[in-house]
């Protein structure tokens, strides 16, 4: 949109830090210092937008968790960014009465009840700190924002809304209506936030029709109240919705349970899929770090040689690497998480004992954040994981150029094996050394990123090599666009070595939930069988059987387009000889863009085209004095701003699906949002309990 939502919300945060005034552009003179006091929920919001260098630029020389041990400030004020809970309302009123800072600035992420505000005020009375009280704000902040056109609702406590919870056979009607305030509440916050009041359609009989009817009165109530309207003079965003409201197409995670459960083939999907998991992984690190120190084959630890980096050309020396398997190199073993746009790698010694009465090996962690300011990732989240691993080495390549020229003009003026600070002492009036040594510094930043994405491809590799994801990627969009397969299932099942137990469910599954006819007993029995021998859990297959009995879909499969990814062979045959990551044996998968069912859907309304698939979707229009049970749009014309939410858990394949659509909308943006954001083993988890008798 012409403002992304992460930057609204940043602006938000900022203002926020700020004491609730705008801050000035281009202030020469330094900030108030102050501290930021957070809970779990604040500090999820923050970690994505703002990193600590910012925050200290905007003067929060200390950031705590409010229910941490806290020493009292007494010269600091104190901002606090916190949900309106029991718990943390305590919290609050001990700081007043402990008098730990000099003045409070109370910030609810979400609008706090009026019993709690008089809570507070008591407290302050009672410590009598009511002078100390600066200011009370409600900022509705309540949601996270990933990228410039993604968002999620919650990370702590996200069971709570998650596709299970909504799902359940047991669920009582108390517990769904909280389940739904609690999804509406951080909506309304986007919505507060972006400062635009939508469009509303949903499908009917679903979860999402219960969010909309919620959220439709939630807006026409606050719109009713002029006085305290949030949606009147600045709240909204200069105008930029004037001529054209966006629309706001609310989904079920039900229409299409296939995706969520897919192998994918892009650099982001790739990485919230392999690496979220917080776990050992059992495949060993393929291209160790350079300097550092490796085991190859043998229990000895020692420096990995030259021989082993370089050929005689200079190159990375892949044939060395290339004659070892993935058994023999296990120098390492990985810990991986994808969390909150932050990938930490944890890397420990592999299979060595150790003796007895010895301190264990300290393990070596390993953080990156992939921000908006990266522009590699920027640029190649979407992209196949084969264009990715060329674009690293490109990169690499381009930083040894320069890194070359570099070390050419020291040697040029004698100052061969001098201290870096060496060059920058010279005064020398040379244009080409005065270039280089002002490029120093993006230069370190360029080989941070290459670092960065080296470390983390190489980590995604390990997993498509080892389990064939290259192969699983490619079947299952055989199966989903109903294509001929050059394998039958049973013998993908039945490969021990192709994949884990969790990838051969995935597969099974996505056959399952496509089939337009349900396999017979007979052939069922054959799959279980094979699947319990492959050590597969069968709960979730129980749970998606009584799914696709009681829903539609058993009679209308959900159409996943008809064009598969194209094999251009194997990575050997486009990958040049010195790249640092060895391919060989995986597929090089050209992607072919086809529109999953939730970018059909937006499709289908954003254009305003006539489709069974979404002819009966429900219209809330929040600003009509009177709602109305109709399917008929008043609004004619085809939309340019959308957002879709998918009620019951979202994921990166899916935001990508949308990003690549709308590409070819000229002047169109699209943004998508989640109620969690999952991948296919959280997703498989959920199913699990689901189906468990």
């Amino acid at each position: 949109m012409a403002a992304g939502i992460r930057e609204k919300q940043t602006v938000a945060l900022k203002r926020m830090l700020n004491f609730n005034v705008p801050p000035v552009k281009n202030s020469t003179g330094e900030p108030v210092w102050k501290v930021l006091i957070y809970d779990r929920f604040g500090q999820d919001i923050i970690s994505p937008l703002l990193s600590v260098k910012e925050l200290r630029d905007m003067g929060i020389t200390l950031h705590l968790l409010l229910h941490s041990d806290r020493d009292p400030i007494p010269d600091v004020p104190a901002i606090y960014f916190v949900m309106p809970t029991e718990e943390n309302i305590d919290r609050m009123c001990q700081d007043l009465r402990n008098q730990l800072y000099e003045s409070y600035y109370l910030n609810f992420i979400s609008a706090i009840s009026r019993s709690k505000l008089e809570d507070i005020a008591n407290a302050a009375i009672g410590a009598n700190a009511v002078t100390q009280v600066a200011k009370v704000f409600d900022q509705y902040l309540n949601f996270i924002t990933l990228e410039d056109d993604m968002f999620v609702l919650c990370n702590q406590n996200k069971e709570l809304v998650s596709y299970r919870a909504i799902n359940r056979p047991d669920i009582t009607d108390t517990e769904m209506e909280t389940i739904m305030d609690t999804i509406v509440d951080s909506l309304f916050c986007f919505f507060v936030t972006l400062g635009a009041i939508p469009i509303i359609r949903c499908s009917r009989g679903t979860a999402a029709e219960m969010v909309a009817v919620k959220l439709d009165k939630k807006l026409r109530e606050n719109l009713r109240d002029a006085r305290n309207s949030l949606f009147t003079g600045d709240t909204l965003g200069a105008g930029q919705f004037s001529f054209q409201r966006p629309l706001l197409v609310l989904v079920d995670r039900n229409i299409d349970l296939a995706t969520p459960l897919h192998h994918t083939w892009t650099y982001q999907a790739l990485v919230h899929d392999v690496l979220t998991c917080m776990q050992r992984s059992p495949f060993p690190t393929k291209i160790p770090l350079r300097n550092g120190y490796g085991k190859v084959g043998g229990t000895d630890r020692r420096p990995l040689t030259d021989k082993m980096w370089r050929s005689k050309e200079g190159n990375w020396n892949q044939s060395f690497w290339k004659n070892l398997s993935v058994p023999e190199l296990t120098g390492k073993l990985r810990s991986l998480d994808f969390h909150l746009n932050r990938v930490n790698l944890e890397e420990s010694t592999g299979t060595e004992s150790i003796p007895a009465g010895a301190r264990p090996k300290k393990k070596n962690k390993k953080s990156y954040d992939l921000t908006a300011s990266d522009k590699f990732w920027q640029k190649h989240k979407g992209s196949p994981f084969p264009e990715v691993a060329e674009s690293v080495q490109q990169e690499l390549e381009s930083y040894r150029a320069q890194e070359d020229e570099v070390k050419r003009l020291k040697s040029i003026m004698g100052i061969e094996g001098e201290d870096e600070g060496a060059i920058s002492m010279l005064s020398d009036n040379t244009a080409k050394l005065t270039s280089a040594v002002s490029s120093l510094p993006e230069l370190l930043e360029k080989k941070r990123l290459i670092d960065l994405h080296t470390n983390v491809a190489t980590a995604v590799l390990e997993h498509i090599k080892a389990r064939k994801l290259d192969v699983y990627f490619e079947y299952e969009e055989k199966i989903m666009s109903k294509s001929t397969l050059d394998k039958s299932l049973l013998d993908m099942i039945s490969d021990p070595d192709a994949g884990t137990p969790e990838d051969k469910m995935r597969l099974f599954l996505i056959y399952y939930i496509s089939s337009t006819q349900a396999p017979s007993e007979i052939d069922l029995e054959q799959y279980k069988k094979a699947l319990t021998d492959a050590g597969c859990n069968l709960a979730p297959l129980n749970y998606i059987k009584q799914w696709k009995a009681f829903t539609k879909m058993a009679s209308a499969p959900t159409s996943y387009g008809n064009t598969t990814p194209k094999p251009l062979g194997l990575f050997s045959r486009v990958m040049n000889t010195g790249s640092q990551f060895v391919m060989e044996g995986v597929k090089n998968l050209v992607l072919k863009q086809q529109n999953l069912p939730v970018t059909r859907i937006l499709d289908n309304l954003m254009e305003m085209k006539s489709n069974p698939e979404t002819d009966d979707y429900r219209y809330f229009d929040p600003k009509m004095l009177r709602g109305s049970d109709s399917s008929v749009p008043r609004n004619k014309n085809p939309f340019q701003e959308a957002i879709v939410f998918v009620v019951g858990g979202g994921n990166y394949i899916e935001y990508q699906n949308l990003i690549d659509y709308i590409k070819g909308k000229q002047g169109k943006h699209v943004l998508y949002g989640c109620s969690e954001l999952f991948n296919a083993t959280q997703f498989i988890k959920q199913l699990s309990q689901l189906g468990q008798k």
